[in-house]
């Protein structure tokens, strides 16, 4: 009886044992074949720095009010201005720039590939995010070379000499298709006006 149920319990246990089979939803992973270095995009060199308001600088040019701080002011009068029968003094309006970004250098790697552009929406995005600048960009434009001007670039992109007849001159030179020679030159400045349409440039013209 022993040996029988022996070999009954041997059967069983053959019955009860299942053979592994290969998957059939298994997917063989592809060889790695190596990591591709990233290519480096060119960008242009801007070097740029913010203006503050306790610094003091005076605009006297036209300017956005938003641009500005308009303080009236006494008037120092010398001697010879001086006149015994108005004893009040004269009082002038001054215009102190607020916190604005100004541009200081701008060169690209390359030209006409919109990388200078591009790095100017980048920093009318930075300053439109900055609770102080607020959009608010500056450039003074002075040819580095005799034979080059940046004032039309600035121009296209809605920078604004800060005297009109510059501006004229500067829409002349663009629509006649003409170098600005002599070159213009003065503090542009971006107005509140065009500060998206330089955001979206590109998508717009």
């Amino acid at each position: 009886m022993v040996n029988n149920i022996t070999n009954i319990d041997a059967r069983l246990s053959q019955v009860n044992v299942v053979k592994t089979s290969p998957s059939r939803v298994c997917i063989t992973p592809p060889p790695i074949l190596g990591f591709k270095i990233p290519i480096l995009k060119e960008k242009a060199t801007l070097r740029v720095k913010k203006i503050k308001r306790s610094d003091d600088i005076i605009i006297t040019g036209e300017i956005d009010d938003d641009y500005v701080d308009i303080v009236e002011e006494d008037v120092n009068l010398n001697n010879k201005d001086f006149n015994f029968f108005n004893m009040k003094p004269e009082k002038r309006k001054i215009k102190y720039l607020k916190h604005t970004y100004i541009i200081d250098y701008i060169q690209a790697p390359k030209m006409r590939r919109g990388l200078g552009t591009e790095a100017l929406k980048s920093l009318a995005e930075k300053s439109l995010l900055d609770d102080r600048t607020n959009g608010r960009i500056v450039t003074f434009c002075m040819p580095i070379m005799q034979e080059s001007s940046p004032a039309q670039f600035f121009y296209k992109l809605g920078f604004r000499f800060m005297d009109p007849k510059a501006n004229e001159h500067i829409m002349e030179c663009i629509e006649k298709k003409i170098p600005d020679i002599p070159a213009q030159t003065g503090m542009m400045y971006l107005p509140r006006a065009n500060l998206h349409k330089l955001i979206r440039y590109g998508d717009l013209f």
